[in-house]
C-alpha cells in the first residue's frame, strides 16, 4: 500500500520532564520524542496517534501508540532500533502490525489507571516524582466506599474542570475502582471506557478529602449527582498518576521471530 502499513507501539514513559503526550510547539512531548525515533530509524516523517493522551507530568507503563510506515522491518526492529534512538525515560515495550481497520482509539475498549499516593509525614526521596504525598492518615475503608459507587454508566460532569462545554457527553462507563494500601503507598485503580479530561486527577482529589474524613459518604454523592463542571474542586497533582493499560477486543499478536 501507498502509504504503508499500520504499526502499534506499547510504550513506557516517565513523563516528569514533558509536557504531556501530545505535540506541542517547541515544548518537550512524548509524540515529540517518539516522531523523531521513527524518523531516524525508518527515515520517514511520521505522526503517530496515541490511545490515551496523558497531561504534563503524568507516566505511563502501557500507552499504546500507532504510525504507519513503508518500512517492512520485523516489528522486534522496531522495538531495539527505537529503544536506540529514544531518551532513557522513554521505551518501546512490543511493536506490533495490525490492520488498515484498526483504529487505535476507536477500537480501545477500557483505559486503566493507577495514582499512587505516599500517605506518611515523612517525603520519599526513592519515590519523588512518582507519588502525591499526603501526612494525615487515610481511611481506606472510607475510600473505598465512596469509590464503589463510581463503578457503572454515570455521567461525570461535575469531575470536569471549566464549564465542559466542548466535550460531546460526560457520561462514562467505570469497570473497576478500588483503593488498597501497601504500607505507606496507597493506590487508586480505576478503569473505564474513556476519561474526561482530568477526570482521575479530580476523583483522586475528592478520595483524598473522603479518607481524611472532611467529606461524608453523602456529600460524595452529592457530588456525582449535581452534574455541574467544577463541583467536585481541585485535581491531586499529576505526578501520581500513571496509565497502566489499554484494552482491546482482539488481542494483539507479535509476529513470529
Amino acid at each position: 500500500m501507498a502509504n504503508g502499513t499500520q504499526i502499534l507501539l506499547i510504550i513506557e514513559y516517565d513523563g516528569t520532564g514533558y509536557h504531556g503526550f501530545q505535540w506541542q510547539n517547541g515544548l518537550p512531548s512524548i509524540q515529540r520524542e517518539v516522531e523523531k525515533a521513527i524518523k531516524k530509524l525508518t527515515g520517514e516523517s511520521r505522526r503517530v496517534i496515541s490511545a490515551s493522551r496523558t497531561d504534563a507530568g503524568v507516566h505511563a507503563k502501557g500507552q499504546v501508540v500507532g504510525f504507519r510506515t513503508r518500512s517492512e522491518l520485523p516489528t522486534r526492529n522496531f522495538v531495539n532500533g527505537l529503544n536506540h534512538y529514544l531518551p532513557r525515560d522513554i521505551a518501546v515495550k512490543a511493536a506490533y502490525r495490525v490492520t488498515d481497520a484498526f483504529r487505535i482509539r476507536r477500537d480501545a475498549v477500557s483505559r486503566e489507571y493507577s495514582y499512587n499516593i505516599l500517605n506518611s509525614p515523612t517525603r520519599s526521596p526513592i519515590r519523588e516524582g512518582r507519588v502525591y504525598q499526603v501526612a494525615n492518615p487515610l481511611s481506606i475503608e472510607a475510600m473505598n466506599r465512596a469509590a464503589q459507587t463510581l463503578i457503572g454508566k454515570h455521567d461525570f460532569a461535575s469531575f470536569v474542570n471549566g464549564d465542559g462545554s466542548w466535550l460531546e457527553s460526560t457520561v462514562r462507563n467505570v469497570s473497576r475502582a478500588e483503593v488498597e494500601r501497601d504500607g505507606e503507598l496507597v493506590t487508586f485503580h480505576i478503569a473505564a471506557n474513556s476519561f474526561l479530561p482530568h477526570q482521575v486527577r479530580t476523583t483522586v482529589g475528592v478520595l483524598i478529602r473522603v479518607g481524611q474524613g472532611k467529606m461524608k459518604l453523602d456529600q460524595f454523592h452529592s457530588i456525582i449527582k449535581a452534574r455541574l463542571p467544577g463541583t467536585a474542586g481541585p485535581t491531586a497533582p499529576a505526578c501520581g498518576l500513571c496509565l497502566d493499560r489499554v484494552n482491546y477486543s482482539v488481542p494483539l499478536e507479535e509476529e513470529a521471530s
